[in-house]
């Protein structure tokens, strides 16, 4: 009954994206348009799930910080379809609801670094993305953006004018692969996704 809620949020920001940011998009052709898929991007800002969220024509779920959860932000978070986490204390309650998620059919939005970037540089992949697709099976949608961590830097309350460019590379098809248990494998899997980021 609240969907309006995300819709409105989608036109909002994808309006400013647009408008302020110039946003443009490279490879758009990729983006997997229907059934499940794990959208695994580079993380530059708090600008990055409303940015990806709306290349989508459809809801999107995405991580958010736990201590967000509170206030009016506990409502509306819900209603754009954030997930909370604890990056203090993570555990695997956030990645049994990505996984429920995902082989329910959704898409969900995670970034393999955990954390945002202070510099133009990719940070290092957790396994935790590894062991979603261990157990998913789902398509991973590569993506990188550029230009967001100027328009709103780590640290910084204030947005500034700057050219974001998300460049979206072809589906990542895991179904057919071999998967050990265990953190190594998981990081291997959570590796590979980053080679294929670093490569867009």
């Amino acid at each position: 009954m609240m969907r309006w809620i995300y819709w409105a949020g989608w036109m909002t920001f994808g309006a400013a994206y647009r408008t302020l940011f110039g946003l443009r998009v490279i490879g758009r052709e990729n983006l997997v348009t229907s059934g499940p898929v794990l959208i695994a991007c580079n993380h530059q800002s708090f600008l990055d799930p409303p940015l990806i969220g709306s290349l989508y024509q459809d809801e999107i779920y995405f991580l958010a910080r736990k201590t967000l959860f509170v206030g009016l932000g506990k409502w509306l978070y819900k209603q754009w379809k954030a997930i909370p986490v604890d990056q203090d204390r993570p555990d695997m309650a956030s990645l049994k609801t990505i996984i429920k998620l995902l082989v329910d059919g959704e898409r969900v939005l995670v970034f393999p670094e955990g954390e945002r970037s202070e510099s133009d540089q990719l940070g290092h992949a957790q396994p935790g993305i590894g062991l979603i697709v261990s157990k998913a099976r789902v398509p991973v949608q590569p993506m990188r953006i550029s230009g967001a961590r100027d328009a709103l830097p780590r640290g910084s309350s204030r947005v500034r004018f700057a050219r974001i460019t998300v460049v979206i590379g072809p589906p990542i098809d895991f179904s057919g692969e071999h998967f050990s248990k265990g953190k190594e494998s998981y990081q291997l899997i959570a590796d590979k996704i980053m080679e294929e980021i670093a490569a867009l």
